[in-house]
């Protein structure tokens, strides 16, 4: 028969020395909870034959289990990792890492008040529209800028201001899936425009959006495959063609570029500005992806019509906050003043060339091999990600790993519990790391970490 007597009273625990301390740094109310679940866990434990000991010997354990719970309590769930797997816009990883400048920008509006409302000209109330939006007009060529809380809700907002109870032209193999399940056709769908495919999977031509325009039309669609590449017998009209079938007929074309490079050649992804200059009456894409930005949908285009979408009842549900304005001008201010190359993380990832990496490499790699791990530097490759650039290789140069007693599954698994967590991959039997995602000035802990496995 089981003795739950060696278990201390919660009044008793709570007089211990340690457990009073913990009450003191994380509250009374959170320090019970976890006192009362760690009491609990001892008493399954118990129960089930797999703890014997005095009651001094229990209530340490209980000790252990609070200090463990609460310490990760106040950790939280969300937290800073170190992402070593060379995909540089890593959705499951929050995508774009801010700018310095950005990070800046957003302490100096959050830590008070903020003119977001405020006309500071004219002292009185003012539109939260106004900001960054001059800045995307200068980037990209167009006469207007909206910005929403992601290129998904950009893609709605326009649907459904735009198209609500009209048919919107889109060929077969655009009607892609983004990520977390979302479908293009579903989205439309919510919008409440009604769907016209046309084309096929592989080929659609521009005579087929021709033949498709009728009285209901609102507009052609045109999505571009930023995660996803059809190969062989393919054809695509371009988007000079759509927009002189669109002007033909008196209605839009709307553009969704879902990555939103501003920098001509970068990852061989099309440019925002390319789509304004080749006549597209609004473009849509995200702002944490090849742009480097927060997460934010960013709409540019024609005056008018984004007039339109500023006053549907949808952009109020959409809007997005001071601190992802904040942050989004800083980083468009970066991109402004020609410095994006160095300053922002994302685009600094993407064109940073095998040799710097290598450089890198073989400091880490030293590291390690004073430490007495099996390390070797290799070539791979690194991925865009994000969906952005699918197919699209960057020459890397790899540093695996390997631990003289674990597996590799059991190296990386234990790499995720470290502090901050390191995130690798796994290739050929081989945990690897890819430096082109790890900030420069991280490698030294990155190298210290897996030492101290050792």
């Amino acid at each position: 028969m089981p003795d739950f007597r060696v278990i201390p009273s919660i009044e008793q625990l709570r007089q211990r020395a340690a457990v009073a301390g913990l009450e003191r740094q994380h509250g009374h109310v959170a320090t019970l909870d976890a006192l009362r679940q760690a009491a609990d866990a001892v008493r399954a434990d118990i129960a089930a034959g797999r703890h014997v000991g005095a009651a001094d010997d229990v209530a340490r354990d209980i000790e252990r289990r609070l200090a463990w719970q609460l310490a990760g309590e106040a950790r939280g769930s969300l937290r800073p990792v170190i992402n070593a797997t060379g995909v540089v816009i890593h959705t499951n990883l929050g995508r774009a890492p801010l700018a310095s400048m950005a990070l800046g920008r957003v302490f100096d509006v959050a830590q008070g008040y903020a003119n977001l409302e405020y006309d500071l000209q004219n002292g009185r109330r003012g539109s939260r529209s106004v900001h960054a939006a001059p800045l995307l007009t200068a980037l990209t060529g167009a006469e207007a800028a909206a910005v929403t809380n992601n290129n998904a809700a950009a893609t709605m907002l326009i649907l459904a201001a735009l198209g609500a109870g009209r048919e919107v032209i889109i060929s077969r193999g655009e009607l892609v899936e983004i990520g977390g399940g979302f479908r293009v056709p579903d989205v439309m769908a919510q919008s409440g425009a009604v769907l016209r495919e046309v084309g096929t999977t592989n080929r659609t031509r521009v005579a087929d959006y021709r033949a498709a325009i009728g009285p209901r039309t609102a507009m052609l669609l045109r999505v571009h495959p930023s995660n996803f590449r059809i190969e062989g017998f393919t054809e695509r009209p371009t988007l000079e063609d759509l927009v002189r079938a669109a002007r033909d007929a008196g209605i839009p074309v709307v553009e969704d570029l879902g990555s939103g490079c501003l920098i001509e050649g970068l990852a061989a992804e099309p440019t925002v500005q390319q789509s304004i200059a080749a006549g597209a009456d609004l473009v849509c894409f995200s702002g944490d992806k090849m742009l480097g930005g927060p997460q934010c949908g960013i709409i540019v285009g024609r005056q008018a019509l984004v007039q339109r979408l500023q006053q549907h009842p949808l952009m109020r549900a959409l809007r997005v906050d001071k601190l992802t304005l904040a942050a989004l001008e800083a980083t468009l201010i970066e991109y402004r003043a020609g410095r994006a190359a160095a300053s922002v993380p994302v685009v600094r990832m993407l064109m940073a060339s095998a040799e710097s990496i290598e450089a890198r490499a073989q400091q880490v790699a030293a590291r390690l091999h004073a430490a007495r791990w099996r390390v070797a530097l290799t070539s791979g490759a690194s991925a865009v990600g994000g969906g952005s650039a699918p197919g699209v290789e960057l020459d890397t140069v790899l540093v695996a790993v390997e631990h003289p007693e674990w597996s590799a599954a059991a190296l990386e698994e234990t790499l995720r519990t470290l502090h901050p967590p390191i995130i690798a991959r796994i290739e050929e039997g081989r945990v690897v790391l890819d430096l082109r995602t790890v900030f420069e000035e991280q490698d030294e802990a990155l190298a210290n970490a897996l030492a101290a496995l050792t």
